[in-house]
């Protein structure tokens, strides 16, 4: 059953919560054909405004078989317009995923992260089966190295598959595996949420994430690689609200 959506800047929403998102993953055929998730958050929002219409990134979103709001910021100005949209934080997802959605014996397929990544998940899960590619930087500009991610996913056979090589690599990624057929299961386009799931990266206090203030958390944490982000592009969003607004 296809869950309700709503449109919002552009991006059609599924209106589905934490519990009912993992009651999706959860029920989902291990055998079934590939699809995949993605959580658009402000910087998403930012950089798919600024793609082009005919850009591959737009194609991945739209292609998305689940499209979760992962912003309580982006959620609070769709709630200005009268659009409800429910908060599904892709961090969150990612650690249900590992503590309560997969099943002993299931096969996780990580594309990204590094070699003590692996050992770290498979302590945390040593029933699950996990198996890692690691491609390249710059992998988007790299055709063979994109054609080997795509191998090794339609190859690994997992029930689910995390996508954490960042925006728009992951996206673009999951959309070419779809198309290109033979992969099963769901794909996670998870950026670095599996760093808050080992333990390398703090979340930010739950008082901060309820106030809408886990991006000045993560700008405090690492300000010479975020302050662009959250300073300079991420104010966009408010502009791009208005916009919308008026069209």
């Amino acid at each position: 059953m296809t869950p309700p959506q709503a449109a919002f800047l552009d991006i059609a929403f599924d209106l589905l919560d934490m519990e009912a998102a993992e009651r999706w993953l959860a029920g989902r055929p291990a055998d079934a054909p590939f699809a995949y998730v993605v959580t658009p958050n402000v910087d998403h929002v930012v950089k798919l405004d600024a793609a082009p219409a005919e850009a591959e990134i737009r194609k991945a979103y739209a292609g998305a078989a689940l499209r979760l709001c992962d912003s309580r910021i982006v959620a609070k100005l769709a709630k200005a317009r009268g659009i409800a949209l429910p908060v599904v934080p892709g961090s969150d997802l990612t650690v249900h995923l590992f503590t309560r959605i997969a099943a002993k014996g299931d096969r996780i397929c990580l594309i990204g992260g590094d070699e003590a990544m692996l050992a770290e998940l498979r302590a945390i899960r040593p029933d699950l089966d996990v198996v890692q590619h690691i491609p390249p930087m710059g992998m988007l500009r790299k055709p063979e190295a994109m054609a080997a991610a795509e191998d090794f996913v339609r190859q690994a056979q997992a029930r689910f598959t995390l996508l954490a090589v960042a925006m728009p690599q992951q996206e673009i990624l999951a959309l070419r595996v779809a198309q290109a057929g033979g992969a099963v299961g769901v794909g996670l386009c998870i950026g670095a949420s599996l760093d808050f799931l080992t333990g390398r990266k703090a979340r930010a206090p739950l008082w901060m994430r309820k106030a809408s203030l886990e991006w000045l958390h993560r700008l405090l944490s690492e300000p010479k690689r975020l302050w662009r982000r959250y300073l300079i592009e991420g104010p966009r969003i408010f502009l791009l609200t208005i916009k919308w607004r008026r069209s």
